[in-house]
C-alpha cells in the first residue's frame, strides 16, 4: 500500500512556470509506475504524464508534450511534474497516482489503471 500526498500547485500567469511535487509512503515505492491526471471543472478526469518504475521511460498526453516534464527519485519517493509556458487551459486540479507493477513493460494512460491516488492541488493559469 501507498499513501501519496501532492503539493506545489497555485496561480501563476499564462507563460509561466509550476513544478508539482508528490510525495510517495512506503518502502517499495519503486514497485510503481506513477502518472499525473488532472480533472478541469465539467470535464472529465484526463491523463497528462507518466513514468516508469526506473524512470527509464516517460510520456505525455499531446497537450503537455514540449511543455511538462515528468521525474522521479525513487530515494526520496517523490515523482514531479515540471510545467512551463502554462496556458489557462492547464487549469485544473492535478492528481497523483500509482500503479503496482511487477513487470514494467506497458504505458497506463486511463484513471482505472491506477490503483492509489492522491489528494489533489489546484492549478490555475490566469490570462
Amino acid at each position: 500500500q501507498v499513501q501519496l500526498v501532492e503539493s506545489g500547485g497555485g496561480l501563476v500567469q499564462a507563460g509561466g512556470s509550476l513544478r508539482l511535487s508528490c510525495a510517495a509512503s512506503g518502502r517499495t515505492f519503486s514497485s510503481y509506475h506513477m502518472g499525473w491526471f488532472r480533472q478541469a471543472p465539467g470535464k472529465e478526469r484526463e491523463f497528462v504524464a507518466a513514468i516508469s518504475r526506473s524512470g527509464g521511460e516517460s510520456y505525455y498526453a499531446d497537450s503537455a508534450k514540449g511543455r511538462f516534464t515528468i521525474s522521479r527519485d525513487n530515494a526520496k519517493n517523490t515523482v514531479a511534474l515540471q510545467m512551463n509556458s502554462l496556458k489557462p487551459e492547464d487549469t485544473a486540479v492535478y492528481y497523483c497516482a500509482a500503479k503496482y507493477v511487477k513487470y514494467d513493460t506497458r504505458r497506463y494512460t486511463a484513471g482505472h489503471d491506477y490503483d492509489y491516488w492522491g489528494q489533489g492541488t489546484q492549478v490555475t493559469v490566469s490570462s
